[in-house]
């Protein structure tokens, strides 16, 4: 299945490119973010992260007419540090599209579809050495109930966990898909989807490396730079909400007089998400529940 890039326009446009500024992809992808923000540039410079060494050759493939990019084999969450080796202090602005990429789904090898009997593995970097299978093969009762219902908000993560336990070792996607069939047969739509979100976050540490990138996004922004994050579920989607909220207010004790107010560190751009249009969500079914936030960091 071809890749279709979610909130494409309306993310860029929200990047408010500037020529000659200095941008990151943080979720390099198939390339279709970053391709787009390289049409806008001219002196500008575009830094692309990606784990996923298919998504990197996918993208350099379909990014090679472009010199003025560097691709980054690393994972976001250390995106300080691999700027800091190429003497990049400052960016105008940071995009991430946190959703899957429909080729990584689709690689029956890669363990992320419930819909094919294949390997459990759900590795976004396969140089990692934790996978699926190791999860829920050697974590305890209570680390996976958590993972199920934290993660995925699985209602019977009780009841799944037991069995997971009871019919151990579960070798391929279809084991845990016939769990979670006889666990969840009355439900409308996958028996396994929840599941799975919930371990392919679990596998990746996707929400602590969000928060990672977050808590670095503010000292590498240069004024008016821009934090553009699109999420796909409830539980990223918190995260930058409250990001942005935290820090776009000064808290001031009541009853004390205040003369220089002090500027928080961002203004949020969107008050509420931007959402896929209905022409998207006709050609794009996975843009179901991607949402939009836009914050912009202050001049002190």
């Amino acid at each position: 299945m071809k890749h279709e890039t979610v909130l494409l326009n309306e993310s860029i446009e929200y990047l408010n490119i500037k020529p000659n500024g200095i941008y990151v992809d943080g979720t390099l992808g198939g390339g279709g973010h970053s391709e787009l923000i390289l049409k806008k540039l001219e002196q500008g410079h575009l830094f692309a992260f990606d784990q996923d060494e298919y998504a990197i050759k996918k993208a350099s493939k379909r990014l090679e007419n472009y010199s003025n990019k560097t691709i980054i084999h690393s994972n976001f969450s250390n995106i300080k540090e691999e700027l800091l080796k190429r003497n990049i202090k400052k960016v105008d602005g940071i995009l991430l599209d946190l959703g899957m990429s429909s080729f990584q789904i689709d690689d029956e090898s890669r363990g992320f579809t419930y819909l094919k009997d294949t390997n459990l593995d759900m590795r976004m970097n396969s140089n990692q050495t934790l996978t699926a299978k190791e999860i829920l093969n050697t974590y305890s009762k209570e680390e996976l109930s958590t993972i199920f219902f934290k993660y995925g908000d699985e209602e019977n993560s009780f009841k799944i966990t037991n069995e997971i336990i009871k019919n151990r070792p579960l070798n391929t996607t279809f084991d845990l898909v016939n769990i979670c069939d006889k666990v969840n047969y009355k439900r409308k739509g996958h028996s396994a989807k929840k599941v799975f979100q919930a371990l392919r976050i679990a596998v990746n540490d996707e929400l602590k490396v969000l928060e990672l990138l977050l808590e670095q996004s503010l000292g590498l922004l240069n004024p008016e730079g821009r934090l553009v994050i699109i999420t796909f579920h409830s539980l990223e989607d918190r995260i930058v909400k409250h990001f942005y909220k935290d820090n776009s207010s000064i808290d001031i004790p009541k009853n004390i007089p205040i003369i220089n107010l002090p500027k928080p560190a961002l203004k949020i751009i969107t008050r509420k998400p931007i959402l896929p249009s209905k022409e998207e969500l006709e050609n794009n079914s996975r843009s179901k529940s991607a949402k939009l936030r836009v914050a912009q960091k202050n001049r002190v």
